[in-house]
């Protein structure tokens, strides 16, 4: 299996939002990068068989996205395991739901991501460890994913994703 971690793109700032965290959606800007990025990202291999998203706003939009430029018919699952208030340990049992030739992907928060991939690579996790916002990071399982067994295939910051997306 493998599994792509995508970090939702640049929402509203946190200190001027006078809503529920949950409810703070992507900026303009925010949704014009992060498209850029998650071009960028078709253009690897990396074909998502399945499409994991928190519940929350920015990362909702940022899960539309990848369906629309990915041309996925099949939909987001949320998972309230994705969402940052949850021990990234917490969405194993569902990733072992689904087939050994899957590709999935899960579309979450920091610092909940970061340590995700630090949990399946190395068992543990590693401080400092984060995927920038629209930044993304696919990691390989040879049959179903287990705690530090994983081996990262790639990390590549939004910036990369968008210079990818250029030459599409």
């Amino acid at each position: 299996m493998k599994c792509i971690l995508l970090r939702h793109g640049i929402a509203v700032d946190a200190e001027i939002w006078n809503e529920p965290d949950s409810e703070r959606p992507l900026t303009r800007e925010g949704i014009k990068k992060t498209h850029k990025a998650i071009t960028g990202l078709s253009l690897l291999d990396c074909q998502p068989t399945h499409l994991l998203s928190s519940p929350f706003v920015r990362a909702r939009e940022t899960a539309e996205l990848v369906l629309e430029i990915f041309n996925l018919h099949d939909g987001i699952q949320f998972c309230e395991e994705l969402a940052v208030h949850h021990s990234p340990t917490t969405i194993f049992p569902i990733l072992t739901t689904f087939p050994e030739e899957a590709t999935v992907m899960c579309i979450g928060h920091e610092p909940h991501l970061g340590q995700l991939a630090a949990i399946m690579i190395s068992g543990r996790y590693i401080p400092g460890l984060s995927l920038k916002k629209a930044g993304a990071c696919a990691i390989q399982f040879e049959e179903k994913p287990k705690i530090g067994c994983g081996w990262l295939e790639w990390w590549l910051r939004p910036g990369q994703l968008r210079q990818l997306g250029k030459h599409s």
